[in-house]
């Protein structure tokens, strides 16, 4: 494998009174519609343009006409402009928000159902084992080229990455592109909360330090007025009414010492301990994002149909339009960049030594935020196990951005063959009969590597 290649520093930055922000992938509406109520909330920030960017007509029209009304109720002076063509908005833009999705509804039934007949059951599957390894090999191609259009029209934008699988995509720009990127995901936060009540503590008087990498970092301090917490944390795991309420995350801690990001379902897929056996499935997995069966796939295209009808709703005044702000980071980064108020986010970005014990590649770590960009902050040494855990995956990214880079499509096998879920289930044989399957199956959507 090539080494990889050196991360473009971000560029200086200016005030910016009046951001043009642009949204890519602007027809997941509820997500844009999130995201655009955050921005519109911040105090001071008047004016700006959104662009609105998706290659789907009809769920653009309503990505516009829902920007158009938050606009409007906010009493701001923001602009709404929407394409089809990227390349037609871009220029010029401060921040580019990705929230792109890449031949899914084709394929969400092949990335569960094809390695299910090996015996890999995944619960969400879009981020890592074979139903991510898939949806990195179709997405890649598309959002390299959206950043190397970033590039040449608007090469002093920050990307906000918000697309899965969050670690491959956000190494393959910072890597292979020279634009200034950071992932962003909402687990740190979301987890955090749902620490603090677990603790039944106020959340602002919970104390913690958390790194890894997405989806896969770990809290590796919890203090409340300055004591550990974790003691505490155990005691409480061991009471049936929350253990069911988290049981994978509570066994991890029970055994490895801290708490994982990701909810119990979806890590259940990081690790080769819950899923490998029906028995194992049946004890440590639960309904929904608790860790059930096809959950993601059997779910996910009707969700999607039903984000539209919401979204309509909202238009029709047949739904209340939520005002609140999100804890979701786009916003807070673009305040602090734009009216200078310094913040703390939790995001991806490239290990350049803030983890001392995890290779080049991605990594989740807290960042100041100022008129200068992200700053990322060093962390130090992870708990060796907890680092070994994180060490598996990054390889595993370090070989799909080889795929990516070099139209390979044996850098990806090996990715799926290192997976460490579908490593503890299949042979090396087995595993390379399943990526060849969805091979074929997923092939209308790889031709970038024909």
């Amino acid at each position: 494998m090539e080494s990889l290649q050196a991360e473009a520093p971000h560029a200086s930055r200016h005030t910016l009174t009046a951001p043009k922000i642009t949204f890519l992938g602007a027809g997941s509406a509820v997500f844009a519609r999130q995201l655009i109520t955050d921005i519109l909330h911040i105090d001071g920030l008047d004016e700006g343009a959104f662009a609105l960017v998706d290659i789907d007509e009809r769920r653009l029209d309503l990505a516009r006409s829902i920007a158009e009304r938050l606009v409007a109720l906010s009493g701001k002076q923001w602009t709404v402009t929407a394409s089809t063509e990227r390349r037609e908005v871009m220029a010029g833009s401060d921040f580019l928000v990705n929230t792109i999705e890449v031949a899914g509804l084709a394929n969400v039934r092949y990335d569960y159902e094809i390695p299910l007949k090996y015996g890999v059951d995944q619960c969400i599957g879009d981020t890592i084992g074979p139903g991510g390894i898939f949806k990195a090999l179709r997405t890649g191609p598309a959002w390299l080229d959206i950043l190397h259009d970033a590039e040449r029209l608007c090469p002093r934008a920050l990307v906000l990455n918000y697309t899965n699988p969050m670690s491959i995509l956000t190494l393959a720009a910072l890597t292979q592109t020279s634009m200034a990127t950071v992932g962003l995901c909402h687990s740190v936060q979301g987890t955090s909360k749902q620490l603090a009540d677990y603790l039944d503590i106020p959340y602002a008087e919970l104390e913690w330090r958390c790194a890894g990498i997405n989806h896969n970092a770990w809290f590796t301090e919890l203090r409340h007025h300055g004591e550990d917490m974790y003691p505490r944390l155990r005691e409480r795991a061991r009471e049936a009414a929350l253990y069911e309420r988290d049981p994978v995350r509570f066994e991890v801690m029970l055994h490895f010492g801290a708490f994982v990001t990701e909810s119990s379902g979806h890590f259940s897929e990081y690790v080769p301990y819950f899923r490998k056996r029906p028995e194992l499935i049946e004890r440590y997995c639960r309904a929904g994002y608790l860790g059930e069966s096809g959950f993601y796939a059997n779910n996910w295209p009707r969700w999607r149909e039903l984000s539209d009808i919401y979204i309509q709703a909202m238009l029709d005044g047949a739904q209340d339009i939520p005002q609140e702000r999100s804890h979701e980071y786009g916003s807070y980064i673009i305040e602090a960049m734009t009216l200078h108020r310094p913040t703390v986010i939790y995001g991806n970005v490239r290990n350049t030594g803030l983890i001392d014990n995890l290779p080049d590649g991605c990594v989740e770590v807290a960042c100041l935020v100022d008129r200068n960009g992200v700053q990322p902050t060093h962390f130090g040494r992870l708990p060796e196990q907890l680092a070994a855990l994180n060490r598996s995956h990054m390889a595993v990214h370090a070989l799909m951005v080889d795929a990516l880079r070099l139209r390979d499509r044996e850098a990806a096998r090996y990715a799926l063959l290192l997976d460490p879920l579908t490593a503890a289930v299949a042979s090396p044989a087995e595993i390379s009969a399943l990526f060849d399957e969805m091979w074929e199956a997923e092939r209308a959507s790889l031709g970038y590597f024909e």
